[in-house]
């Protein structure tokens, strides 16, 4: 969740099993600040569940590829 690029700003409290940041990163996504104090009781289970299924490479396909497929398939 918290790895590759553009994350410098966060980071992941194993102990309490949150998201990390300063007060100014949170301030600057209030979208995101409803989960500022949220813990993610489960997260290492779901990691070893549904981190090895993300696509990536040549194969990956984003939502708006398999909706213009499912589309175009509708056509024919």
């Amino acid at each position: 969740m918290l790895s590759g690029k553009d994350n410098s700003d966060l980071g992941w409290d194993e102990h309490r099993q949150l998201i990390v940041a300063k007060d100014v990163v949170w301030n600057s996504h209030k979208e995101a600040s409803q989960f500022k104090h949220l813990s993610f009781a489960y997260y290492d289970q779901l990691t070893a569940i549904y981190a090895k299924d993300r696509a990536t490479g040549k194969d990956a396909q984003t939502t708006a590829d398999i909706i213009e497929e499912i589309d175009d398939e509708d056509v024919t």
